[in-house]
């Protein structure tokens, strides 16, 4: 783990001053403001070294003190409520979204580690983008936005912007669609406004108490666009699964790493006895899967996502309904007319296009060496940002 000297980052000397303050709540304030400053997405604290952040994937360690368990006790609680100090206690997990007016907005997980409280505060950017400034598939995303029914899945790593590609769903059927919308989320992040659709966002456990339970009563409450922030045990997937199968279009995410495990990773949480019957079910309901990764540029400034995406199709069903999951990559090779996009091919692009370095493609691949032999034969290009004025370069 680098420790950041303060010429790299400028808000570093905020960052140790905010530490050697004597008021906690301002300390922690101080440190959410030079977590943007320094152009972080998540900031660490756990006892035993100093704050963490991460900048551009990597962690980043602040030259200061190391936290003591009393500090980070103290840092923590200044932004808990005395009700969510109680849950914490009980649960000894939690998670809530915690905003600080003129700064900004942030995912809190806060938990115990080696009997002390440590904490991972990520950021919610300010505005949702759009599909196109996120570098997602603009065309094929907003035909599916427009989809009646069904199941669109939304998967990858933690921190690969999951979350962020939901909100720009979201965001373009709340501007485009005349439909109730209603979100499930745990806790919320991105928050929307009432535009052409209705949208309702309930958070876990402030608005309802379980994803299964929310979408146990949402049939009743008229929706046609249900967000699910996670299919996270076997009583939320099949309650996702029922939300689908109803005549509604669900979105939701996993933590899966490609498309085949996506689809055994849904199959698979459910009883053996049942899984023939899973396997009928998807196949009938999935109409996408687009799993997601962001890796450093190669410019060594910001990330660049790579997308893998799966539109379902005749072929694909049969797959699913048969159990052959091992063939979608080969389906997803011969759809590329249709849009469809393997790892593969988007790390060969992003490579030829100069965004990632040969050592990134290779390492995010499942076959390595197969790549390599590809990227080895190709050139790639100057990566320049758009320019208005000569109309060269990229947006």
């Amino acid at each position: 783990m680098e420790s950041a000297p303060p010429s790299d980052h400028s808000g570093i000397d905020a960052v140790r001053l905010a530490l050697s303050s004597e008021t906690n709540g301002r300390q922690i304030v101080d440190l959410l403001q030079e977590t943007l400053k320094c152009g972080a997405s998540d900031l660490h604290l756990a006892a035993g070294r100093p704050p963490v952040l991460r900048i551009d994937g990597n962690l980043i360690s602040i030259d200061a003190p190391s936290l003591t368990p009393k500090d980070t006790r103290q840092l923590i609680e200044a932004i808990l409520t005395d009700e969510q100090k109680e849950l914490l206690e009980e649960r000894r997990d939690l998670d809530f979204a915690y905003s600080v007016p003129g700064v900004g907005r942030f995912r809190v997980n806060v938990h115990y580690q080696r009997g002390s409280l440590a904490a991972a505060l990520r950021v919610i950017p300010s505005r949702i983008l759009g599909f196109d400034a996120l570098g997602l598939p603009g065309d094929i995303l907003q035909s599916l936005c427009m989809c009646p029914h069904g199941l669109m899945l939304v998967t990858g790593p933690t921190g690969s912007g999951k979350t962020t590609t939901l909100a720009a769903m979201i965001d373009y059927i709340n501007r485009t669609r005349s439909c109730h919308i209603v979100t499930i989320e745990d806790p919320i992040e991105f928050t929307h406004r009432h535009n052409k659709a209705v949208i309702e966002q309930r958070e876990v456990y402030t608005d309802t108490p379980t994803f299964a339970s929310a979408l146990k009563h949402v049939l009743r409450q008229d929706p046609d666009v249900i967000l699910v922030g996670e299919m996270r045990d076997l009583e939320t997937t099949a309650a996702t699964l029922t939300a689908a199968e109803t005549g509604h279009f669900v979105v939701s995410t996993l933590h899966t790493v490609d498309v085949a495990q996506t689809v055994d990773r849904v199959i698979d949480i459910f009883p053996a006895h049942q899984r023939t019957q899973i396997q009928l079910q998807m196949s009938m309901l999935l109409q996408a899967i687009l799993s997601q990764k962001l890796l450093p540029r190669a410019t060594g400034s910001g990330r660049v996502p790579a997308i893998e995406l799966l539109l379902v199709n005749d072929a694909i069903r049969n797959l699913i309904r048969e159990g052959k999951t091992h063939q979608l990559d080969s389906q997803i090779e011969s759809g590329r007319q249709y849009g469809m996009q393997s790892m593969e091919r988007a790390l060969l692009e992003l490579y030829r296009r100069g965004l990632v370095s040969k050592q990134e493609a290779l390492a995010n691949v499942t076959k390595p060496d197969e790549l390599k032999k590809k990227l080895d034969k190709m050139t790639t290009i100057v990566y320049q940002p758009f320019n208005p004025a000569s109309g060269t370069g990229k947006s």
